[in-house]
Parts: C-alpha cells; structure tokens; sequence
C-alpha cells in the first residue's frame, strides 16, 4: 500500500530557462516550512534546476511546452516529480555514456554526458526516472531532524573514571 501524502502543490511552467528560478524558489519555500535543513533546501534547490533546465533544453526541441512540477509533502519527506509531454530518451543510454566524470572537460561537454543526472542523483536520497510520452523524474529528500545521537556529550559518558 502507497503511503498518502499530507499535501500536493502543483505548478505548471512554460519550458522557459526563465522560468527554472521560480520553481527553485517554490521548493525552497517548501521545504523551509517544513523544517529541511539549509544545506539540504540547497541541494533539492540545485537538484531540481537541473531537472527543469533538462526539460527546457531536451524535451520540447525549441518548440512551446509545459513542465509539471508537483510537490508531495510527506510527514518525513519531500518528493518533487517534474514530467514533461515532449521527447523522451533512453535513461541508459545516458548513464552508459556519461562514464566517470573528467575535470578536463569544460563543463558543457559534461552536461551532455549527463552531469545533470549524476547531480541530482547525488543532490537527493532518490531518483526515478521513467520514459514513455516525455519524461516524469520523481525526487525525494527525507527530513532528518537531530542527526547528532543523544547523550553523546553528557558528562557520564566523557567522566573519565580514576
């Protein structure tokens, strides 16, 4: 059985470069209500810009389209899914060619060989990606609230015992 989510934002883009900024701002406003940690609103800010500029830059071919980004807001995790209706591609085929990453390789040559996945892939706890009609990538970062374990500095256990 499929865990409900607690609520569900949606938003509808054009697939306009200048549109990728108000979804960043959009999962950052998100995400700080619901108690991420900055350095993790960071990384979903990064990891979703990639998957929007990918569908700006691959899906539609320059002709006019939309993205679809929705937020799925769990009680332990956010998971974004961004869809598109334009071209699809083989996720293997991608992951096949993009190898280890080279630092001599300027940076657009890397992003063709998919930098962008390996970001996201990186940036958050999970990704899928499917194909068919365009492309759905699903994205989820659990909240993790007091990484640091109890007791680790309270005085009976740094008591030195003489």
């Amino acid at each position: 059985m499929v865990e409900p989510y607690k609520d569900l934002i949606e938003l509808a883009i054009p697939a306009k470069a200048q549109y990728v900024g108000v979804v960043r701002l959009t999962v950052s406003g998100i995400a700080n209500r619901m108690g991420f940690h900055y350095d993790d609103i960071e990384d979903m800010k990064l990891a979703l810009a990639e998957a929007c500029t990918n569908a700006v830059d691959h899906a539609y071919s320059g002709q006019e389209g939309q993205i679809a980004v929705s937020f799925f807001i769990f009680e332990d995790r956010l998971a974004i899914r961004v869809s598109d209706e334009g071209n699809s591609f083989d996720i293997s085929s991608v992951k096949q060619r993009s190898g280890p990453i080279d630092k001599d390789l300027p940076l657009t040559s890397m992003r063709e060989r998919g930098l962008g996945l390996h970001l996201m892939e990186t940036l958050m706890d999970r990704v899928e990606i499917n194909g068919g009609r365009g492309v759905i990538v699903t994205m989820t970062k659990f909240i993790h609230r007091d990484e640091v374990e109890q007791d680790v500095d309270s005085p009976e256990k740094t008591k030195s015992h003489g």
